[in-house]
């Protein structure tokens, strides 16, 4: 049952700093090697950025070659090729002033987004990408989902077209999340950063894609192919210990008479693998991808034609996190939020150390319901989750202390003159509004904590007409017909006191909560 409360009381104060310490509490918990994981990540993917953009750039040169030889047949193509470097430069430089935002909200107006300083800040990449009201990250989605469906129209090929769209997907892989709060709600900011270079990484690479498109689209019989690259296309540059990393080894022009030896940090690869490249990732670091693809030319002459990369396998880390505070209360449901970053929700699994507290998944939330006989303890909730291969492994765990649910308040439920419910916790009130209440309800109604007690037995307690004290108790919840005939006969400023008030909450534990006085107004 809602109640206002006052957002300075003292109980209040000290909600909101055990939620600070909470915060604190989760932001120690990302190692550093993780984050420095992440700075090797962004490295590459800048390395990565630099190469697409230099091929880009090669591709608009022949291009505008072709336009300047033949404006009449390449005009369109020409038109199309600055459109798409005009749009891709726009939704880059977006994203590149996103990353400095954040850079500046962690670190200050001096700070480097390519040396930022406090790697660790979980709260600057909700600040910029998920405020409620100017918050970017809807902008950016929107940004990338207008991108997305212009870069695929500007091609035919229908393979093409699903690969532009995956490629730059806003697609939220976290249940009851969107995409801007699957990537950056509770994320470290080095994290963050690197998340946006990876979107600008993807950009680049649609961008080539398209821009090779219509170069093709020119006149694929007045151009023939005079080079030959290789090339590795990973399917994630990032993977989970435990998981598979894969890739594709391909030729950016193949003879479909010829197949090419393929050969991979010194292993050839079978020819029925098609250049699908698997191997199991069994630690965590940065592992080198070395490619060399032989093929024979026209005249008989093997070329070779080498590619290298780097992958990158980082540690599962997993979020365990209270919605209340950082218990859980036996006999009641706890709200918890369980994710395992870059996997999705139905592969993630929770269990508990002790067998009294219950975990099920409910939407997008897990609900934690500890028996009574676990108060006082100290309980792990472990999470695992399933590999690319379906594999469970454990990702992550945190402990939570069980308690007790604290004593609810008695209170009387009344209609206002506009029909309202309003609650009566002591102190002055009109009869006709006393009136109107039935009996004696309890609840926990705390902000945080939302509980409603079954009251079992009170007593009333008022003086008589020579000044005697006397005490009638009755059962349940709704006053008698001698309190209802007492209380209609008191005349104003009189008062009475509603005492040893027993409640039962959802726990089974029956306990005698606080009196109340009640002046007749």
């Amino acid at each position: 049952m809602a109640v206002g409360n006052n957002p300075n009381s003292p109980r209040q104060k000290m909600i909101n700093l055990m939620y600070v310490v909470f915060i604190a509490l989760i932001a120690l918990n990302v190692s550093s090697e993780v984050l420095d994981g992440f700075v090797l990540v962004e490295d590459s993917l800048r390395n990565t950025i630099d190469n697409s953009q230099q091929r880009n750039e090669i591709v608009n040169k022949e291009l505008e070659a072709y336009y300047n030889s033949n404006p009449d047949k390449v005009k369109e193509w020409y038109e199309k090729g600055i459109q798409v470097g005009k749009e891709s430069e726009k939704v880059f430089n977006y994203i590149q002033e996103l990353k400095e935002r954040i850079a500046r909200t962690a670190d200050g107006q001096a700070a480097n987004v390519n040396d930022i300083v406090h790697k660790d800040d979980l709260e600057a990449a909700s600040r910029v990408m998920l405020a409620p009201i100017n918050g970017e990250g809807v902008k950016l989605r929107e940004a990338i989902v207008t991108y997305r469906t212009l870069m695929a129209g500007m091609v035919q090929d229908t393979t093409k077209k699903q690969v532009i769209r995956e490629s730059l997907s806003t697609h939220s892989r976290l249940q009851g999340r969107n995409w801007e709060e699957s990537l950056f709600e509770n994320m470290p900011v080095a994290a963050a950063v690197t998340l946006l270079t990876k979107l600008q990484s993807d950009v680049r690479y649609v961008q080539g894609e398209v821009m090779s498109n219509l170069l093709n689209s020119v006149d694929v019989k007045d151009y023939r192919v005079n080079k030959l690259e290789a090339q590795i296309v990973p399917k994630s540059q990032i993977v989970m210990q435990g998981s598979n990393y894969e890739a594709n080894i391909v030729l950016s022009a193949v003879d479909t008479t010829k197949r090419p030896e393929i050969w991979v940090n010194g292993v050839q690869m079978k020819s029925t693998d098609s250049g699908r490249f698997v191997t199991r990732t069994s630690a965590t670091g940065t592992f080198p991808l070395n490619v060399s693809i032989k093929m024979p030319g026209s005249d008989g002459i093997v070329q070779n034609y080498n590619a290298s990369t780097n992958y990158f396998v980082t540690a599962p880390v997993a979020t365990v996190a209270p919605t209340m505070m950082n218990v859980l209360y036996a006999g009641i449901d706890n709200p918890i939020e369980i994710a395992v970053p870059g996997i999705a929700s139905g592969n993630v699994s929770a269990s508990s150390s002790d067998p009294g507290v219950r975990l099920q998944p409910q939407g997008s939330l897990w609900i934690a319901h500890p028996s009574a006989a676990t108060i006082g303890k100290e309980v792990e909730v472990i999470v695992n989750a399933k590999t690319a291969d379906g594999t469970p492994q454990r990702a992550s765990g945190r402990k939570f202390k069980i308690k007790m649910l604290p004593d609810p308040m008695p209170y009387l439920e009344y209609k206002d003159a506009t029909g309202n419910a309003r609650m009566f916790r002591g102190g002055s009130i009109l009869k006709k509004d006393l009136m109107t209440a039935g009996g004696i309800l309890a609840a926990i109604d705390d902000g945080i904590l939302n509980i409603q007690f079954t009251v079992l037995r009170f007593e009333i307690t008022y003086p008589d007409s020579f000044g005697n004290m006397l005490r009638e108790t009755v059962e349940g919840t709704n006053f008698s017909d001698r309190q209802k005939n007492y209380i209609r006969n008191l005349p104003r400023g009189k008062q009475f006191w509603i005492n040893n008030v027993t409640a039962k909450g959802p726990d089974g534990r029956e306990r005698k909560i606080s009196p109340i006085q009640v002046i007749v107004n």
